[in-house]
């Protein structure tokens, strides 16, 4: 995260309007890997909290902040009562479902997150020689057997599936990736409010 400060600035944004939500002002952080997006919120005040698929990067996460609950979890049937969340975060997890699977992933986060919270889509555009609906398999990453899908996605078709789960889109950024820290990926990072009905 320290070399990201468009990532953090829009953490930061979150944070702030989670506050305001209510539910706690709990944060999940869906899909989060060893943990790093959960414990950059913690240190900027919010209440986080994180799910990931993998045992393995839930154990990891658990060991590397210790005073941030992880659990097990899928986006297609998140561990939470509903409502429990002001807010939520996806940073590049949503691109490892299958297009099928967004609208229940969505649905789940609409269940998930209080009326009128917020939440935050980080996720790939276009890059590597891949267009907005395309998928890259890998089968090799950072030296171990994967078998991986990355969807490449369009920002209007996840506005299109958010509002069609009960979200209000309310901010659509797309930019080039941070010179020399991220893959060469156009990204888009989208903000949308629960509905309060």
């Amino acid at each position: 995260m320290a070399h990201k400060p468009i990532d953090r600035a829009w953490l930061a944004c979150l944070a702030e309007l989670a506050r305001q939500a209510g539910s706690g002002g709990i944060i999940a952080d869906v899909g989060c890997g060893p943990g790093q997006v959960a414990a950059h919120l913690a240190e900027i005040g919010a209440r986080a909290t994180g799910i990931d698929l993998s045992p393995g990067m839930v154990e990891l996460a658990r060991k590397r902040y210790p005073d941030i609950a992880f659990e097990v979890g899928s986006l297609l049937a998140l561990p939470v009562a509903d409502g429990a969340w002001a807010g939520a975060v996806c940073a590049y997890s949503i691109i490892h479902l299958e297009p099928h699977e967004r609208p229940a992933a969505f649905g789940e986060l609409a269940r998930a997150i209080a009326p009128g919270g917020w939440l935050l889509l980080s996720f790939h555009i276009s890059g590597e020689g891949h267009r907005p609906g395309e998928t890259a398999h890998i089968g090799q990453w950072w030296g171990h057997d994967v078998d991986l899908d990355f969807h490449y996605l369009s920002p209007q078709t996840i506005a299109e599936e958010l509002r069609a789960a009960g979200f209000e889109v309310m901010a659509i950024t797309e930019r080039r990736p941070w010179p020399g820290v991220e893959a060469e990926t156009d990204r888009c990072h989208l903000l949308a409010q629960r509905s309060p009905s």
